[in-house]
Formats: structure tokens, C-alpha cells, sequence
């Protein structure tokens, strides 16, 4: 089953269009009572939490803020292969 989750940033990106969704892959695995959350393609992008749900809600935030400081930076965002999130078992989507 596949999991897609939509959220909004708080700013817009000066480089990106207005209202274009990006779309990313996101791991959540289970250690030791706990559940680690990452998101590949945005290196340093991580989270957890106590629970499945704890932890992607903890990625979203992550994710939001990850990509609110790019864009602070005047970074590029970073796009997902298209196939990757095809194949993906969870996703994340973001509008900025």
C-alpha cells in the first residue's frame, strides 16, 4: 500500500514556481522501539518518532524545514526521480 501525504510550506521559493509540488520518497523502518524516518534525496533530512505515525508527521515538519532553509539560501530544490516514486512504498509531497 502506498502512502502519499501533501503539505504546505509556510514560504514560497523565489526560484520556484508558485504552487509546484515536489515529490520525495520517504523510509521509515523500525529500531529498537522506535521508528527512524528519512527522506534520500534530501541528505541530512531525517526524523523519528515512538510511533509509524509519530514519525512521518516528524518527517513532514523535517522535510518543510529542510526546504524552507534551501530556499532562505537560495538553493535549488532538489527533485525525485520520477521512477523512484513510482516505485516508492511511501511518499511525501510538498506544495511550495
Amino acid at each position: 500500500m502506498t502512502h502519499t501525504s501533501i503539505i504546505p510550506t509556510r514560504r514560497r521559493s523565489v526560484r520556484s514556481p508558485v504552487g509546484k509540488t515536489y515529490g520525495y520518497k520517504v523510509i521509515i523502518e523500525q529500531d529498537e522501539g522506535r521508528y527512524h524516518a528519512e527522506i534520500p534525496a534530501l541528505p541530512g533530512c531525517y526524523s523519528w518518532g515512538h510511533t509509524y505515525e509519530e514519525a512521518l508527521k516528524n518527517i513532514k515538519e523535517a522535510t518543510e524545514l529542510w526546504l524552507e532553509t534551501l530556499s532562505e539560501d537560495g538553493e535549488q530544490i532538489p527533485e525525485e526521480d520520477p521512477q523512484t516514486l513510482r516505485r516508492a512504498t511511501v511518499t511525501l509531497g510538498v506544495v511550495l
